[in-house]
């Protein structure tokens, strides 16, 4: 809820959501000024522009209303007897394909996130969930099938990145006798050389397994922008969910629970559930390879799912019941790849590329370089 405006020049901005208190002077001219809540605005549109605005926006706690707009707006007068001004209004939902039919920009009222994350929701999410909504009647339904679409797609990237901690996991065993080769903590960029030289060998990149997961988050990203601020899941219900909006209750509580609130999720329960046996089937899956990070295996496993619980606890139930699809097809995935992977075949085949001759990567050689160097800072120091 607050203050958005668009200048002629195509800009776009917005006065801070949050606060007591937000204020803005304008000088520079303007084509409308939008007054806008979570679903729906009240814009006003200059048919030539507006000279200059002072915009202020306070939030109230009556208990009944959020915040209150007011506006100082100037717009171009020449004291001509015969000079109209003319404005038009928009006064309706934030929704988007009807937003950007008026071709005034009015979409941009709609949080969808920047650059990427924006261009995701735009050319993807909407138009799946417009074509679906063509067929079927249920939000739920929509939302399962736009899961098991983006499973879909980025199930090359997943077994991707299950192959890669395969090959790590299958190399656990040389990179043990590694690590008893250079017990002193002296000898660290020794066993680093040598561990990354084992890499390099068999042609392994450690970061294999991350890079298919870093190329998936601004999916995740974009869906965590467009389910609280799409127009479509106002109050539709599914399940036990009211309003996939909204957050799902299915117990009030008599108490409030400091960052969590008086009342509980059970999407969000099953979404942190479902997290939680995702992040242990890849642990287990890695075994003892990132020994050396124990820290982030316990952050990952156990930290992770419970912060989750307490940060969507008040968000979209929509989201929530996206984010435990996606963890339960990823489980799915997971347990299917397992059954056509072999190991030994792996392993067969790491020594295979061991035999062939050795090409340095870019990213190779300067990790390299980076380890040399730390060794001359160190004798210098000694």
């Amino acid at each position: 809820t607050t203050i958005a405006y668009h200048f002629l020049n195509e800009d776009f901005e917005e006065l801070s959501a949050g606060g007591q208190e937000a204020t803005e002077e304008i000088t520079t001219k303007l084509k409308w000024i939008d007054y806008k809540q979570q679903f729906f605005s009240s814009i006003i549109v200059a048919k030539e522009h507006f000279s200059n605005a002072d915009l202020k926006s306070t939030e109230l706690k009556d208990g009944k209303h959020i915040r209150s707009f007011s506006s100082r707006i100037s717009v171009p007068f020449k004291n001509d007897n015969n000079e109209t001004i003319g404005f038009n209004f928009y006064f309706g939902p934030n929704h988007y394909k009807t937003l950007k039919k008026y071709e005034m920009n009015f979409e941009k009222v709609i949080p969808l996130g920047m650059n990427i994350i924006r261009w995701i929701n735009k050319y993807f999410v909407i138009n799946v969930f417009d074509f679906l909504s063509k067929y079927i009647g249920s939000y739920g339904l929509i939302i399962l099938l736009l899961t098991i679409l983006i499973k879909i797609i980025l199930f090359p990237l997943t077994y991707k990145s299950y192959l890669s901690s395969a090959k790590m996991r299958v190399l656990k065993p040389q990179v043990d006798e590694i690590n008893q080769k250079y017990p002193k903590k002296e000898d660290a960029l020794k066993k680093q050389q040598a561990v990354m030289g084992l890499y390099k060998k068999v042609g392994v990149n450690p970061m294999g397994g991350c890079i298919p997961i870093l190329i998936q988050f601004p999916i995740l990203i974009a869906m965590f922008r467009f389910f609280p601020a799409s127009f479509e899941l106002r109050q539709e219900s599914f399940l036990w969910a009211d309003d996939l909006s909204a957050y799902d209750s299915i117990l009030t509580l008599p108490f409030e629970i400091p960052w969590y609130g008086d009342h509980v999720s059970l999407f969000t329960l099953l979404m942190a559930a479902a997290l939680f046996l995702t992040s242990k089937m890849n642990a287990d899956q890695m075994g003892d390879t990132n020994a050396q990070m124990p820290g982030m295996k316990f952050m990952m496993t156990y930290m992770m799912p419970l912060m989750m619980l307490f940060w969507f606890n008040g968000y979209s139930s929509g989201l929530s019941y996206y984010y435990f699809l996606s963890n339960v097809f990823t489980i799915g995935q997971t347990y299917m790849i397992r059954q056509f992977v072999d190991d030994q075949a792996i392993l067969a085949k790491l020594h295979e590329n061991a035999k062939k001759p050795v090409k340095k990567s870019k990213w190779q050689d300067k990790l390299e370089q980076m380890a040399k160097r730390q060794q001359e800072v160190q004798k210098k120091k000694k």
